[in-house]
């Protein structure tokens, strides 16, 4: 978690050539708190000292929300007439004169009026971080571009503000705010959401538990795998960090292979878990025809139940598996019991207790199914 920088006790403190931090806060949905809890931080910030203001914000009519940001300085509206209408949005311009330390600015998807000088807000905060002042912003999982045939298969609705992922993998800080969907359902009962009129429209569409559930582990997940890149981009002592679990099945010519890849995705499916397959080919030795074919017919199962198949070549089986799970970090590696001869285990020493030295202080788990003959 960052802290915007702390100003110089000189009054005439100037700020540091830089770019602005991000945070983002994510909710699955509207109602999780999260214009709240991002006001919340700036009450606090401000009180250590921090220059705060806000640059926009959507109360929606929440009285809680409204109340929390009493005491901090607001960044008027920019007024619009657009056929004898009368529209306010950000105004950045106004913001960048300012100059704080820290804006908050709510409802990153956001979708600016005609003839602004920017069609989105998140691009507004773009140019607000290029001038190194920091941001605090909010979103919901349904305005990630990536997530938006998800979301439309899941709700029935269609989203159309929706910003770039590459905002969420930039930003300084992603913080999810979790509620359970019955809580959720609880406050828009209570109105503390939308209006008495809308609240039963809300829980039949959009609000149904169903919806509310699937939108969570979006949010989670979401967040969890911006969490794991970070770390395994930079890795502690030498080891990455896995917060998802990852299912990797070694294939080989026997025919229990497709058995054993059966087995690999039920596991993958209960951990709701990526499935990789691996096949460790020797450089040394031709294929007959039939185990190719038995080797594309792994492949195509493999990508039937929506996995990676890896062909790989090697001398090395025990060696090359476990360089692909350290590269895929796998968390769970299946393989099928020796079909080795007793003869050839005594001289060469077993497999499976090879692949269990390689992988022993990876924290990887170690599957031997039983294949029938």
């Amino acid at each position: 978690m960052f802290h915007p920088s702390t100003p110089s006790p000189d009054s005439s403190y100037i700020r540091p050539a830089r770019r602005g931090k991000h945070k983002i806060f994510i909710g699955m949905a509207p109602g999780v708190g999260k214009t709240y809890k991002m006001l919340e931080e700036a009450h606090q910030l401000k009180h250590e000292g921090i220059d705060v203001v806000i640059g926009i914000l959507e109360t929606h009519g929440r009285k809680d929300t409204a109340l929390k940001a009493t005491g901090l300085e607001v960044i008027p509206r920019k007024a619009s007439i657009k056929q004898t209408l009368n529209l306010q949005e950000m105004d950045t311009e106004a913001i960048l004169e300012r100059s704080p330390q820290l804006v908050l600015i709510d409802e990153l998807a956001h979708t600016n009026i005609p003839g602004s000088p920017r069609e989105k807000r998140y691009e507004d905060v773009e140019v607000i971080l290029s001038a190194g002042i920091d941001v605090y912003s909010t979103v919901n999982i349904q305005h990630l571009e990536s997530l938006n045939d998800l979301i439309a298969r899941i709700t029935g609705v269609v989203v159309r503000e929706r910003i770039p992922d590459h905002l969420l993998d930039e930003a300084d800080a992603v913080v999810v705010i979790d509620v359970t969907p019955e809580t959720l359902e609880e406050r828009l009962r209570e109105g503390k959401i939308y209006a008495a009129d809308k609240i039963e429209q809300s829980l039949e569409n959009f609000f149904q538990r169903r919806n509310l559930i699937a939108l969570r582990e979006l949010a989670l997940r979401e967040v969890a795998d911006t969490v794991e890149e970070e770390a395994n981009n930079s890795t502690y002592m030498g080891e990455s960090c896995n917060i998802h679990e990852r299912v990797l099945v070694c294939v080989s010519t026997y025919p229990n292979s497709i058995q054993l890849l059966r087995r690999g995705a039920r596991l993958a499916s209960y951990m709701n878990a990526p499935l990789y397959t691996v096949f460790i080919a020797d450089p040394d030795r031709f294929l007959t025809k039939q185990e190719s074919l038995h080797i594309d017919t792994c492949e195509k199962l493999c990508r039937e139940f929506s996995g990676e198949f890896l062909h790989v070549k090697s001398s090395n089986v025990a060696k090359e598996i476990a360089q692909v799970a350290a590269t895929h970090h796998i968390t769970q590696i299946v393989i099928g019991e020796s079909q080795q001869p007793r003869w050839k285990r005594f001289i060469k020493g077993s497999f499976t207790q090879r692949l269990m030295d390689l992988i022993r202080d990876k924290k990887i788990d170690l599957h031997i199914i039983a294949t029938e003959k």
